[in-house]
This record gives structure tokens, sequence and C-alpha cells, in this order.
């Protein structure tokens, strides 16, 4: 499995806490960024490099965190090839798999605890696209 992450400064603490556990578990990824919770950043920027990463990338999933998780699920759905998630709980993104086929999961790191959000990875990463009645609503979002 392909993982591409990347936050603001709001998000660093939970991005590196999700990192841990990615290291722990031998789960590939790669961090595009930022690299502390020193400096502000923009949210935009790093939610455009990873939609760059993802462009030709039909297997890869994307972790984006921002302070809220909307601003930066914002910026990542102006890319057609990006269906990002904001996803508050496991059931949220259970279903954003499920039915809208979702590659990049957004996450709030101000609003939410960070054991649980490693939980809300595991079933997005997890869940597999139900297809069937979903792919005609899903390639609609593409156009």
């Amino acid at each position: 499995m392909n993982i591409v992450i990347a936050s603001d400064h709001a998000g660093f603490d939970l991005k590196k806490h999700l990192i841990e556990i990615f290291n722990k578990e031998n789960i590939q990824f790669s961090d595009l960024g930022c690299t502390s919770s020193d400096e502000a950043v923009d949210y935009p920027d790093y939610a455009n490099i990873l939609a760059e990463k993802l462009k030709n990338n039909t297997e890869c999933f994307g972790i984006l965190i921002c302070g809220s998780g909307v601003g930066i699920s914002i910026a990542a759905n102006r890319h057609k090839h990006i269906r990002a998630a904001l996803c508050f709980d496991t059931n949220i993104a259970m279903l954003a798999r499920l039915h809208n086929n979702a590659n990049v999961l957004c996450l709030g790191a101000r609003v939410i605890d960070f054991t649980y959000a490693a939980e809300i990875v595991k079933i997005f990463l997890s869940t597999k696209f139900e297809g069937k009645r979903h792919e005609k609503r899903v390639s609609k979002l593409s156009n």
C-alpha cells in the first residue's frame, strides 16, 4: 500500500504520531511535510503537493492534516482526481471508502484524539470501495 502524508504546522504533531505508528508496523509511506510545528505554513500548499503525488497513482492513498481538517480538505478537493473526506469517526471513514471511494483522508488535529485518529486511519486504509451502484456517482465527481 502506498501512503503519502502531509500536514500544516497545526497538524504536525498528529502527523508525527501517525508516522511513529507506520514505522512500528512497517507501513510504507512518504512524508511530504511540513517539518515542524514551530513555523506557520499554509495548508493549501501541502494539499497541492499531495494532490500532485496522487495525480498518476490510483493505487495510492493520501492523509492530510490541519487544525480542523476543513481547510485542507477544501484545498485537496479542488483537484479533480482527489476525493478527500474529512473524517471525525471510524464510521465516516468506512463510509467514505465504501460509498465514495475517497482516496484522501483528512483529519483535524485540534479536534480529535490522536489515538482515535489512528483508529480512523486504520479503518480508512483497510476498507475497500464497494463499487456497483456507487460507481456512477463517484465517476461524476471527476467531471
